[in-house]
């Protein structure tokens, strides 16, 4: 069998720690091409993980190559929908980190481009495949938490802002902050055990307290490249909620600094027969707890799941979807439902009224 012939766009943190298991795994895939504007990052993958692969520092010359068969983007986010549109055009199927775009224009084009290249877009969501999430989308489809009508999720971080000064701190470039940085995880893992409700209305409020800091507490301050006096003019706070067309309702909070106990990462789904709470306990470290009647008036059901290679089994199913026709665990309209509230929140914030959408 002739392998599935890939091109890697971006080359820095999160393909290394987050995309290489699957390609040093899937005997199926073959990483033909590595790209990044830093030809050093791009070289170290050729030299110590792919050396059959070519190096590109244009993500344009790569797309070229009509033997690569689909890309893997993991460039800055507002690079995402940009590179996406191009490799449509060029034919190839697309996977990329999220956040899926930086605005509703970008996420729409994007989609655009796949249907009309007839290609298939997957952006990652790895979060659903953390072994405690399986666990409770199974519980939730087959009935026991009944009707989940509230909930709420966050990321909360003492003092861990990555790559101050840079593109991540640069909404031009990023976006925003932690909400399009760390809300797309746990917003969609809430969304997605709901049974994927239409959102209907949004409201948002978000802060920057944290720019002139350099205090870290977290180990995520050193991801992303730091640049001294570079821009800074994203929130580091931002909270709000979700209303569905379903009735249910969201409420959500993500910080980069904020002065809390301690690092906190949660889904909290509460039901007619059942609530669960899905925690982070660390490093691919989750715990998922039920509570209801049938589990006693204490959480009899515990869940402890170490939940490593999500990032690979997002990408491994990308591959079961292009290579076997298997079914994809995202559907791109989910995609563009998370950047219209994304940017739903931002401009309630701006505006002090809720966003329908």
């Amino acid at each position: 069998m002739e392998k599935w012939k890939v091109g890697i766009i971006g080359c820095g943190g999160i393909c290394k720690g987050a995309h290489l298991g699957e390609y040093l795994d899937d005997e199926r895939v073959e990483v033909a091409a590595v790209c990044d504007i830093i030809e050093e990052r791009a070289q170290y993958l050729k030299d110590n993980y792919f050396p059959n692969a070519d190096v590109y520092t244009d993500y344009k010359e790569l797309l070229k190559d009509e033997s690569i068969r689909s890309v893997d983007i993991c460039t800055p986010n507002y690079l995402h929908s940009i590179i996406a549109v191009a490799a449509f055009e060029a034919g190839k199927d697309v996977f990329t980190e999220k956040p899926d775009a930086v605005n509703v224009e970008e996420v729409m084009k994007m989609n655009e481009a796949a249907k009309k290249a007839g290609k298939t877009l997957m952006v990652m969501r790895n979060n659903r495949f953390n072994e405690a999430s399986v666990v409770a989308k199974k519980m939730i489809e087959e009935g026991r938490l009944g009707e989940i009508y509230c909930g709420r999720c966050g990321w909360q971080r003492r003092r861990g802002i990555p790559g101050k000064g840079g593109w991540f701190t640069t909404k031009a470039m990023s976006g925003g902050g932690p909400l399009i940085d760390l809300g797309v995880h746990m917003i969609d893992l809430a969304i997605w055990l709901m049974g994927n409700p239409k959102p209907v209305a949004v409201t948002g409020t978000t802060y920057c307290k944290f720019a002139n800091t350099d205090t870290s507490d977290s180990v995520n301050s050193d991801f992303g490249d730091k640049v001294e006096e570079g821009t800074y003019n994203v929130e580091d706070l931002a909270m709000g909620t979700i209303r569905f067309d379903n009735g249910a309702q969201l409420q959500i909070e993500f910080s980069w600094a904020s002065n809390i106990k301690k690092e906190n990462r949660f889904v909290e789904l509460r039901g007619t027969k059942a609530g669960l709470t899905w925690t982070d306990a660390g490093p691919a470290d989750s715990w998922l707890e039920v509570y209801g009647e049938e589990y006693g008036h204490t959480n009899d059901l515990v869940v402890h799941a170490k939940s490593e290679r999500e990032h690979p089994k997002n990408l491994r199913n990308f591959y079961d979807v292009v290579i076997e026709g298997k079914e994809p665990c995202f559907k791109p309209e989910q995609g563009i439902d998370m950047i219209k509230i994304l940017c739903a929140v931002y401009e309630s914030a701006e505006t002090g009224k809720e966003v329908r959408l």
